[in-house]
Formats: C-alpha cells, sequence, structure tokens
C-alpha cells in the first residue's frame, strides 16, 4: 500500500546500552528489546515453570491492507525483572499497528486462543453497532476457540486504537494502534510519522488491584502528607492556615494529593512497549518534520507530555483535524489520541517525556539523529496539590476573613486580575446571568480560585450495587443545590457558555442524584474549565494544550441547534471505590434512549475529584470550546474534577451502544447502555 512513502512506525527502538537509570523494577524484556540483539531466553532463565512454554512476546509490526487475521493468545514479558503472562494479540505488545486506507472495506478475523471470552472494540471508529465490539452489548463475544469476523466500511481518517472490552484484559497488554490514511490529499507534509502509544502495565492480576483498592483507595498513593509536611506548612503559612487547611481536607474525608487511584506504585510506564530503561527512539534528520501521533492506551494513567527544546504543533485531537496551535506541553488523558508535529533542527536527542499526572513515573523515549544516542531524562515536574477549586469549592461561602488563610489554596495566580474582594459579590450561584458577557467565560476561568462491553458478567464482582438507600441521612442534603435539580431558565443559562451566540431555547432534562452512602463527593459550585490545563500544569511556564484552544479545521456552523440537552452527573464515594453517574450504577440503571436524527447537548458535571475522560461508542462528540462555527470533533472527552463539561452529538448510528468513563476502573459503575431507534 501507498503510505505516501512515510515510514509509519511503532516500534523504531534501537541498540541502547542499558546505562541509564536501572529499571524501574529489574531487568526488562519487552518488544522493544526483542528487536534490538537481545536473546529473549537469556533474559528469561529463571522463567516460572508454569509459563515456560508460553511464546516470547515479538516485535510490534506494522500491518497494512484490507483483511487481517489478528490471533488472541498470551505472551511472556518481562517489564520489571519477573516474567509474566500478557494478553496480546499476534504475540505483540502493543499489538500490531493497523493501517487503513478511507474509503475501504475492512475484513478482520479475529480469533481466540485464551480460554475466556474476549473481543476487539474499534475505539473512535464510526461503524454499525454490531461490528462496535462490545460483549453482552453488541455481540455476544467471542467465546474461546473461535473466530468473528469483523467487516465494515472504513469512513473517516487519523489517529484512532483498539483494544479488548472483555475484563480487564486491555489492562493486561491488549492494545493496539489503528493508523487510517486520507483519502484526499493530507493537508500536512512531513517526512517521519510515528505512533507513540502510552500505556501501563503492573505485575500484579487486575482483580487483586480493585481489590486492593476497595480495600484501601489510597493504596497505591505513596504521596501522602506525613507529619513533617504539616510542620513545614505551619513553618511557611502559620500554625491557624495549616491547620485550617488540613481541617478542611479531612472534613470532606480527602486528600489533596488524591490524584490518581494507581500509580507508579504498581505501574511501570510504557512508550510503544519499552519502559524508560528500553526506551523507545525515532530517528530524523536536522530540519525535518516529524508526525507524532500520541494514543493513551492506559487503563488508569494520564500523561503530560512534553519534548524540551522543541514545540509541538498540535493539527489533530482523537483522530480529527483541528487548527494548528503550537505548545509546549499536552494533557492527554485515558483513550484520547493527539498528533503534533515538530521540527528539530540540532543534530542531538530530544527526550520525548510523558510524566504520570501523579508524577508517580514517566514513559520516555528520544527524538534522536543516531540510534545509538538517547535524550536525558527530564526532572519530573513538581508533585501537584489539589485545590479549593478541583473539588469545585464555592467560594463565594467562604470566610475570607480566616485569620493568616492561605490564599495560595486558592490558586488564584491563575486568574491575576480578580480581586479577593469581589468574592462575595460574585456569587456564582445566581440565577440571572443574562447581562453577563458569556464570550468571556473562557478568560475568567471560574474555577480559578484554583469492562463484556467490557465483560459485564464481572460487574457483580466489583461490587457496584447501591446500598439500601432507605438507610441514608438526608439531612446531609442541606448544602446541596437544588436549583440544579429542575428544567429552569436560570439553569439553562447556567449551562450554555455562549449565550451570546445562541440562546438556549432547548428542553433540560436532569435526573435527580440518588444521594447516599455510595455518593460522598459533591462539587457545589462547577464551573466550566474549558482554559484550566488542570492541576500541575497551571503557570509552570510553558504554554499547555487546553479544550479551549481546540477548533475545528472545518466550520461547524450548519450543524443544527440541540433538540434537547441531557445533564449527567458523575458520582462516587472514593472512601469506598464506587462510581456512578447520577448515583446509579451501571448495573442498577436503566438505559439512555436517544431519538435517531436528533441533536443533543450533553452536560456533564464531575462531582468526584478524580478526571473522567467520557466515551460515546458510535457517534461523535463535538465539544463546544467557545466557538459554535467551529466545534472540534472528538470520540473520547476528559471531564475534569469538580468541573462541568458540555458537548453536542448528532445521533446518526442506529443501534445499541456503550457510553462510560474510560478510567478501566471506573467503568463498571459509571457505565451506560445507549439505544437509538
Amino acid at each position: 500500500m501507498n503510505t505516501q512513502n512515510l515510514s509509519i512506525r511503532s516500534n523504531d527502538s534501537q541498540p541502547n546500552s542499558l546505562t541509564r537509570r536501572t529499571f524501574i523494577k529489574g531487568a526488562v524484556m519487552s518488544s522493544t528489546m526483542a528487536g534490538v540483539g537481545f536473546n529473549p531466553t537469556q533474559l528469561l532463565a529463571s522463567t516460572p515453570g508454569g509459563i515456560q512454554n508460553q511464546s516470547h512476546v515479538q516485535n510490534t509490526k506494522v500491518l497494512s491492507g484490507t483483511e487481517f487475521h489478528l490471533d488472541i493468545g498470551t505472551s511472556i514479558v518481562n517489564f520489571t525483572g519477573t516474567p509474566q503472562l500478557a494478553t496480546t494479540i499476534n504475540n505483540m505488545l502493543p499489538s500490531p499497528t493497523l493501517i487503513w486506507r478511507e474509503g475501504d472495506e475492512v475484513t478482520l478475523h479475529v480469533t481466540n486462543h485464551l480460554d475466556e471470552m474476549t473481543s476487539i472494540h474499534w475505539h473512535g471508529i464510526i461503524l454499525p453497532f454490531e461490528m462496535d465490539g462490545v460483549p453482552g452489548l453488541t455481540f455476544d463475544g467471542i467465546k474461546p476457540g473461535e473466530t468473528f469476523t469483523y467487516k465494515f466500511k472504513v469512513q473517516q481518517h487519523g489517529s484512532y486504537w483498539y483494544h479488548s472490552h472483555s475484563g480487564f484484559q486491555e489492562q493486561n497488554g491488549m492494545y493496539g494502534s489503528i493508523v487510517i490514511l486520507p483519502k484526499q490529499k493530507d493537508p500536512y507534509h512531513y517526512q517521519h510519522d510515528h505512533v507513540i502509544q502510552l500505556s501501563d502495565w503492573t505485575d500484579e492480576d487486575p482483580h487483586d488491584v480493585v481489590k486492593n483498592l476497595k480495600r484501601m483507595p489510597d493504596y497505591y498513593n505513596y504521596q501522602q502528607r506525613t507529619l513533617g509536611d504539616f510542620f513545614s506548612e505551619v513553618q511557611e503559612n502559620g500554625f491557624m492556615t495549616a491547620f485550617n487547611n488540613r481541617k478542611m481536607w479531612n472534613e470532606m474525608s480527602m486528600m489533596d494529593r488524591d490524584l490518581s487511584d494507581v500509580t507508579g506504585a504498581t505501574y511501570t510506564y510504557l512508550m510503544n512497549g519499552a519502559n524508560p530503561s528500553t526506551h523507545w527512539r525515532g530517528v530524523f534528520k536536522p530540519g525535518e518534520k516529524v508526525r507524532l501521533r500520541f494514543i493513551n492506551s492506559s487503563a488508569m494513567t494520564f500523561f503530560d507530555i512534553h519534548i524540551p527544546g522543541l514545540k509541538m504543533t498540535v493539527i489533530a485531537s482523537d483522530g480529527n483535524l483541528v487548527q494548528p496551535v503550537e505548545v509546549d506541553q499536552l494533557r492527554i488523558g485515558v483513550a484520547e489520541t493527539y498528533d503534533v508535529l515538530v521540527e528539530p533542527q540540532h543534530e542531538q536527542a530530544y527526550a520525548v517525556f510523558a510524566q504520570a499526572l501523579d508524577r508517580s513515573g514517566y514513559a520516555i523515549g528520544s527524538l534522536t539523529t543516531d540510534a545509538n544516542l538517547i535524550a536525558d531524562t527530564p526532572e519530573l515536574d513538581p508533585l501537584p496539590i489539589l485545590g479549593h477549586s478541583d473539588m469545585a469549592m464555592d467560594m463565594s461561602k467562604m470566610d475570607h476573613s480566616m485569620p493568616g488563610m492561605h490564599h495560595d489554596m486558592h490558586d488564584m495566580k491563575v486568574m491575576p486580575s480578580m480581586e479577593h474582594s469581589q468574592h462575595q459579590e460574585m456569587n456564582h450561584d445566581t440565577p440571572d446571568m443574562s447581562a453577563m458577557d458569556h464570550s468571556q467565560h473562557q478568560e475568567m476561568n471560574h474555577d480559578t480560585p484554583d469492562m463484556s462491553a467490557m465483560d459485564h458478567s464481572q460487574h457483580q464482582e466489583m461490587n457496584q450495587n447501591t446500598p439500601d438507600m432507605s438507610a441514608m441521612d438526608h439531612s446531609q442534603h442541606q448544602s446541596m443545590n437544588h436549583a440544579m435539580e429542575h428544567d429552569t431558565p436560570a439553569l439553562k443559562q447556567r449551562l450554555q457558555p455562549n449565550a451570546n451566540l445562541e440562546v438556549a431555547d432547548w428542553p433540560v432534562e436532569q435526573a435527580k442524584i440518588k444521594w447516599g452512602p455510595h455518593t460522598n463527593m459533591r462539587a457545589e459550585d462547577a464551573q466550566y474549565r474549558l482554559s484550566d490545563p488542570g492541576v500541575g500544569l497551571r503557570n509552570n511556564g510553558r504554554k499547555v494544550l487546553t479544550y479551549a484552544d481546540l477548533r475545528n479545521l472545518y466550520p461547524t456552523n450548519l450543524e443544527p441547534k440541540p433538540d434537547r440537552e441531557i445533564v449527567l452527573n458523575l458520582t462516587g464515594n472514593m472512601e469506598r471505590y464506587m462510581w456512578s453517574i447520577d448515583g446509579v450504577p451501571y448495573s442498577k440503571a436503566e438505559p439512555m434512549h436517544f431519538k435517531f436524527g436528533e441533536r443533543i447537548r450533553i452536560t456533564f458535571i464531575n462531582n468526584t475529584m478524580m478526571n473522567h475522560p467520557m466515551h460515546l461508542h458510535g457517534m461523535w462528540s463535538d465539544l463546544e470550546t467557545g466557538d459554535l462555527n467551529y466545534l472540534p470533533r472528538k470520540h473520547t472527552i476528559v471531564v475534569q474534577p469538580g468541573a462541568r463539561i458540555s458537548y453536542r452529538v448528532t445521533v446518526d448510528a442506529k443501534g445499541v451502544w456503550a457510553y462510560h468513563c474510560h478510567m478501566l476502573y471506573h467503568m463498571a459503575g459509571m457505565f451506560r447502555k445507549v439505544i437509538v431507534a
């Protein structure tokens, strides 16, 4: 197949002296090493007897054409010094990179060599629902020993990926990338084209990871506050400020360092299947332009990516072209993809550095002029600390007269023009916002005072059932903002960030949240935070990509107004590790019904302190980023902690679809079945 003379590669690793940082968890045998002259059998001398007869993982290969044969089985990997069995496709981790061409009909024969049910979901691909690959929803799954044939026409182009939608097979290595070549001429020219697939690997059985989280939600958080931290705060801010800050978080049963559920305490972060020691590499000549297709195939990890010494020009998000925007850094949520262009000018190695959001580790590779030359590892950025805004606390109700109040907790530096005296007047709950210039929302940054389907049979195991509501203490609902529960003009105005451009005259539907022991977090003042890069990236001296920067390359002004709006609350209880939508876990939820042909506006309010990348199968999500004329089109949209976000969906695909948070261990609760008829 003609690929425009581009070398689309998913694994360009070259010989590595292995003299850099010692292995995170020991020696490594990965697909990378297999490709650089190491004899995997030498590294497997201590392979436990139980897996000695398994195949060894191989280099990830690029497969192109219109017909593919994919064999799902297990292979031996060693990312930490201890050989483990991974779930692989064609014995590769990542799985083969598939090259398709827009307009072609592709046929994929998938054979299950496992002793359990499996499936493949084509993430972000527009196709008939019967081909979507969600067991229990869109098909029966692929039983052991069976072959299922997927067949559909490719209707798009760009960077996508595929993964198992059965149990925890995705966490265990079953994912790969998809590059779809455009039917028309690509608007961008470049000399190299690399897939950069990020992921997180654990030697633990993922079922044990879930059990650990349910026993102790901070099981993997090794960065909790210590007595020494308290004394440091006292020394810096005074006793009362330090005491009151700790008291506030304690009263919410939360910690300002609850950044990620699962961390580097168990994860080894991979770039194209290479850990930080084996180090992925892509070779260039000075002056050449390189396209990097970042794909986050992690189960639970957000990455902050930058390439010291290079600007990145973002040209696509979730496979769809956007107006170019130059940045120094970007955060990529689980399941998102970003395409960037870089133009390294010097004969050196540049680090492609992807830090985990909680700074518990990183994946790294090099863009280099010499395959034997790798970049130095940059320092990790400081540990992010959550602020009031990250839990959407209503700052207008806060007692600013508190002696020695720690104003840094407000992250006020992100809103330099605002005076503290305006807090009382600002009153985010003010119902009449008609006089407000909504065009300023992007700049104002209200936050600042800063598994199949997945195998649904496993839902019971995860025990996401809603507790008996009769025991609920309703007295605790006094602070709840009941105004948000009703279809009122004020609500419509609050939910419409572009009221200057469009009258929000559509009906708004919102179910009452089922509060209870399973939903102990509440966002009192959730705001749109499109221009907020997120905790850990604010005011770090770099230009960081935000959703507000994303504008479709093509006009969207002819898209119709929404026919109706659905408001959904993301809810949960961190302490019991329970997740839900509107307080209802998937096991107790009724299906959502979309009418074929309608245009729906969906607003998510995140009542939790975790990011949730929401993924609607089968249909595009047109994200409202401030300009209705150029709505960027995505398949996965991150809802930041304590924030709200809106996007529009043209319901143009009949059938049954999955709609869920793509954090693997949140999915069992934060999942909905969507029926389009």
